[in-house]
């Protein structure tokens, strides 16, 4: 009699548990090749840049230095601050009653506003400087006043600035004002609260996170676009510099000093907006 044997089928191994499997994975980091070769690149190239112009002897490093603090440069500086600043207030005073108009319930007030806007962004800057540096040609007096007499290079440069200004800055108030919810108005009005408080307290905190980036970028471009004012003999930065180098025939180390005191300011200005950015992002997905 033959033995018979029995056979069972085998059964398959046990699962590996979660943390087994895990930990028998290799995690292999993506290869960014491409990236990092890019990368080198580009600071190969920047540094061979940089090497060019601080071993260049055309720039004159030592006359950029000698230069930069001088009284002359500084009185220059402080003049393009100035008519920086004054010529902001003054566009965004205007531009701000100009926005007004533009969102008048008013055909005839909303079409000033509107014609306003369209001519001074419809013509250059330089082309309304040298307009209003000949004002004079048009209107020889005013209230009995001579308009050579009254009408200066610095009051020129700054009617001739802000009124540009101006155009620009209603715009920028203007959609700060739309990027509010009418519901929020609505909301405020079922409370009882009067028109001024609720500009003050409802729409402009909530407009000002719409206005301040465009209204940082106008700052910074005006502060550079003061420059223009040199071609009416005002003793702006480029200016001054101009008049060093037509004594001295040094021209590359004068701009360059120009060019850094306009970069010192508006990377200055620049960190400024960016804390008044974040200042009126609070609570919002833009807060940082």
């Amino acid at each position: 009699m033959s033995a018979q044997t029995d056979t069972f089928p085998q059964s398959p191994p046990a699962p590996l548990a979660k943390s087994d499997r895990t930990d028998r994975l290799r995690i292999v980091p993506v290869r960014r090749t491409g990236q990092w070769t890019a990368a080198v690149a580009v600071l190969a190239l920047l540094a061979l840049v940089l090497n060019s112009v601080i071993r260049n002897d055309a720039f004159q490093w030592d006359v950029v230095a000698e230069y930069f603090t001088t009284a002359a440069v500084l009185r220059g500086l402080g003049l393009t601050l100035w008519l920086t600043a004054l010529v902001m207030v003054l566009g965004f005073v205007l531009g701000t009653l100009l926005a007004v108009l533009r969102l008048s319930a008013n055909h005839v007030l909303r079409a000033v506003g509107w014609g306003y806007v369209w001519l001074f962004r419809s013509t250059p800057i330089l082309v309304q400087l040298l307009f209003w540096f000949n004002i004079g040609a048009l209107y020889p007096q005013i209230l009995g006043v001579r308009t050579v007499n009254l009408l200066g290079p610095v009051t020129v440069a700054v009617i001739g600035l802000t009124l540009h200004e101006a155009a620009y800055a209603a715009e920028v108030v203007r959609g700060g004002i739309l990027s509010v919810e009418r519901g929020q108005i609505e909301a405020a009005q079922s409370l009882g609260l009067g028109p001024w408080r609720r500009f003050h307290r409802i729409v402009l905190p909530q407009a000002m996170r719409s206005i301040v980036p465009p209204a940082g970028n106008m700052l910074i471009g005006t502060l550079k676009g003061t420059s223009i004012v040199s071609v009416i003999a005002v003793q702006d930065l480029l200016y001054s510099v101009q008049l060093v180098y037509h004594r001295t025939y040094q021209v590359i180390p004068l701009l360059l000093v120009a060019t850094i005191w306009y970069a010192v300011v508006t990377s200055l200005l620049s960190i400024g907006q960016h804390y008044v950015e974040r200042h009126y992002a609070r609570g919002t997905a833009g807060a940082r």
